[in-house]
C-alpha cells in the first residue's frame, strides 16, 4: 500500500482542507508542488470548489526559499474591479473619494514573498493587462502616483473555472493565461480518490473532537463505506463540514454518521453514467419489492387481497411509498395481467383514464388507474 501524504500547515485553523491521502492522482500534485517550489515560477492551480487549492499554495510557499517571506492572499471575486485595483496596488491619498491616506497593495506587502490569488477567472477585463505587466516586469504604480514601484513577488494562481475556454469565448486575455500557466497543477475531485476518504474522516473527526474535547474513537464500517460511495460535489470542504456536523451530533465513543442529511433525490442515482449510491441501491430494491407485489396483486392496490395486505402496510402508506419511489400510478396497475384491461377496452400499451380512490371513510389521493372499490379489475379489492 502506497504511503499516505499528510500536509497541513502549521496554521490549520484558516485553512479550510488539508492535503491528505494516498491516491495516485495526489501524489503527483505533492511531487509537482516540491518540483516547482524550488524556483520562482508562476504556478496556476486548477480544481473544482473544495479540492485544497489554497493548502496547494500554501505548500508551495512553505517549501520554497521565500518561506521567511510574507503569504499574502487575495480573492478576485470578492471584491468590484475598482476596489480590486485598489487592493492590489495600492493608492494614493486623494486618488478617488474616500482615499483619505496612502496605502500600500497586496503586491507590495507580498514583497519578497508569495501572492496567493484565488479565483484569478473572475479578474476584470480592464485589470488583466496591469496585472500582466506586473509578472513580466515586477514592477506597477500606484492609483493616482506616476511613481514605479519595482517587487520581488511570487505569485500562485487558483481556479475552478475553464480559462482555456475563457480565452476562447474572448472573457480572458489569451497573454495573461500563457503567463500565468507556466507550470499548471490540476488538483483531483473528491470523487475520484474515494480510497483517500477514510483517511481524511479519520482527520477531520480526531479534529474537530479536540476542539469540542470529545473522544470520538470508532468509526464502524458500514459507516465509513457509505461515506466512501458519495460522490461529494463539495469536495473536502464538504466532507469536512458533514464530518463536523456528526462529531456534534456524537454523544458516545462512536461517530455517528447523519445519513438523512446526505440523502440525494432517487432519480438522481439513475442518470446514466453515475455511480448509485448505497441510498439509492435500497431504494431501488424497496421499488422493486411494492413492484413485484403489485404484479403478484394483479394491481389491486387495497383489500383482503390487494397489495397493502401482502406488505404489510398501511393503504395511505403504500401510496406515499409509491409516489416517494417514483412509482407511476399507472404503471402500478399495468403490472397486473393486460388482458383485465382488455376487457375494458384499453389496449395492452395505454393506461386507463384517473379515477379518484374512495375509501371507506370518504376520498383519498388520486391515483390514475386504481380504484380500491368497485368492480372493475383495476379497482379491485380482492372480493
Amino acid at each position: 500500500m502506497a504511503k499516505a501524504i499528510i500536509v497541513i500547515p502549521s496554521d490549520s485553523s484558516s485553512c479550510r482542507s488539508e492535503l491528505i491521502g494516498s491516491n495516485l492522482g495526489l501524489r503527483k500534485v505533492w511531487e509537482s508542488l516540491q518540483l516547482v517550489a524550488r524556483t520562482d515560477s508562476t504556478v496556476l492551480i486548477q480544481g473544482e470548489t473544495g479540492t485544497g487549492k489554497e493548502l496547494v499554495a500554501k505548500a508551495i510557499h512553505g517549501e520554497s526559499s521565500r518561506k521567511r517571506g510574507p503569504y499574502v492572499k487575495l480573492n478576485c471575486a470578492a471584491l468590484p474591479g475598482a476596489l480590486l485595483e485598489s487592493e492590489l496596488f495600492g493608492h494614493e491619498r486623494g486618488a478617488f473619494t474616500g482615499a483619505w491616506t496612502q496605502t500600500a497593495g497586496r503586491f507590495q506587502h507580498a514583497h519578497t514573498g508569495t501572492l496567493f490569488m484565488d479565483e484569478i477567472g473572475d479578474l476584470p477585463l480592464e485589470l488583466q493587462p496591469k496585472l500582466l505587466r506586473v509578472l513580466q516586469e515586477q514592477e506597477f504604480e500606484r492609483l493616482g502616483s506616476n511613481h514605479t514601484i519595482r517587487v520581488d513577488v511570487r505569485v500562485v494562481a487558483a481556479t475552478n473555472q475553464n480559462l482555456y475556454e475563457m480565452v476562447r469565448e474572448r472573457r480572458f486575455r489569451a497573454d495573461l493565461f500563457y503567463r500565468l500557466n507556466v507550470f499548471p497543477i490540476a488538483l483531483p475531485p473528491l470523487r475520484e480518490r474515494p480510497e483517500d476518504i477514510p483517511l481524511l474522516v479519520q482527520h477531520f473527526a480526531r479534529k474537530f473532537a479536540s476542539r469540542m474535547n470529545k473522544e470520538i474513537g470508532h468509526i464502524s464500517q458500514a459507516a465509513m463505506e457509505f461515506l466512501r460511495q458519495q460522490d461529494w460535489p463539495g469536495n473536502i470542504r464538504e466532507l469536512q463540514n458533514f464530518v463536523e456536523r456528526a462529531v456534534i451530533m456524537s454523544s458516545g465513543p462512536s461517530l455517528e454518521i447523519p445519513i438523512g442529511k446526505l440523502e440525494r433525490v432517487i432519480n438522481a442515482d439513475r442518470v446514466v453514467g453515475e455511480r448509485p449510491t448505497l441510498l439509492g441501491i435500497l431504494a431501488e430494491a424497496q421499488r422493486n419489492h411494492i413492484l413485484e407485489a403489485l404484479r403478484q396483486s394483479g394491481g389491486i392496490i387495497a383489500g383482503r387481497n390487494g397489495t397493502d395486505v401482502r406488505l404489510g402496510l398501511a393503504r395511505t402508506t403504500l401510496l406515499y411509498r409509491m409516489q416517494k419511489l417514483g412509482i407511476a400510478q399507472g404503471r402500478a396497475v399495468r403490472v397486473g395481467d393486460p388482458a383485465r384491461w382488455a376487457n375494458l377496452g384499453y389496449p395492452e400499451s395505454e393506461t386507463c383514464p384517473s379515477r379518484r380512490l374512495r375509501s371507506a371513510g370518504g376520498e383519498g389521493p388520486k391515483l390514475a388507474g386504481v380504484r380500491t372499490t368497485g368492480r372493475e379489475p383495476s379497482a379491485g379489492t380482492g372480493r
